[in-house]
């Protein structure tokens, strides 16, 4: 029987693509079986759809520490506790200090709504409709010290339309982001991905052919 990778999964509200790995895990071939899922907000709702799942879901309200440091020890705790190998934070919205991300560094990932390293941070629909940026889309990366600044892994692009909203142009990002991440976390999990010296390492080939993405698109 294959192997499967000990997976936490961080959030801190509706857990969107936590489902979406959650789904994804069902499958006995997928590389990670999320074993917890952690909150640093007691209310989240993703808590009551992983618990849907079968999967334990524990909350450890930030707000009850007096540190980052004493927060961060027992959520470590937490997730060696249960062999945890690797961390996929979705929508998890707490920066962890330098010392959490050194002893994870290589085995926490990240999911971000931006086409990093352009918008780092919040409101990055917003940020990127202001700004007119005709493509936008999400990222998948290596968490370190420095917020949204990991090696990057992966990433998703969409175009962005004339009329676009933000509520219309996160949608379409948050499409391709319940793709994207089911697949970079498998990719982890299994070891075709990995970090060697700050840098992603890749254990298959570049694809021979690519279709290139325009926006306006250059075929009307």
């Amino acid at each position: 029987m294959k192997r499967r990778t000990p997976t936490a999964v961080f959030i801190s509200g509706r857990g969107s693509n936590m489902e979406a790995l959650l789904r994804a895990s069902q499958s006995p071939a997928y590389s990670a079986e999320i074993v917890a899922v952690m909150s640093n907000r007691p209310d989240a709702k993703g808590l009551e759809t992983a618990r849907a799942y079968g999967i334990e879901a524990m909350s450890f309200d930030h707000r009850q520490f007096a540190t980052r440091e004493a927060f961060e020890q027992v959520v470590d705790g937490y997730c060696r506790d249960r062999q945890v190998e690797i961390i996929a934070c979705a929508g998890f919205m707490r920066v962890m200090t330098e010392g959490f991300a050194a002893r994870w560094l290589g085995r926490m990932i990240n999911i971000h709504p931006s086409l990093l390293p352009s918008y780092r941070g919040l409101d990055t629909h917003a940020r990127a409709l202001t700004e007119g940026v005709r493509i936008h889309g999400c990222t998948v990366h290596f968490v370190t010290g420095d917020l949204d600044a990991g090696p990057i892994i992966a990433q998703a692009a969409v175009p962005v339309f004339e009329h676009d909203t933000v509520h219309t142009l996160a949608q379409r990002v948050l499409v391709q982001e319940h793709v994207l991440y089911p697949l970079v976390l498998d990719w982890v999990a299994s070891g075709a991905v990995t970090l060697q010296s700050n840098k992603v390492s890749y254990a298959f080939p570049p694809p021979d052919e690519f279709e290139p993405l325009f926006s306006p698109s250059a075929s009307r």
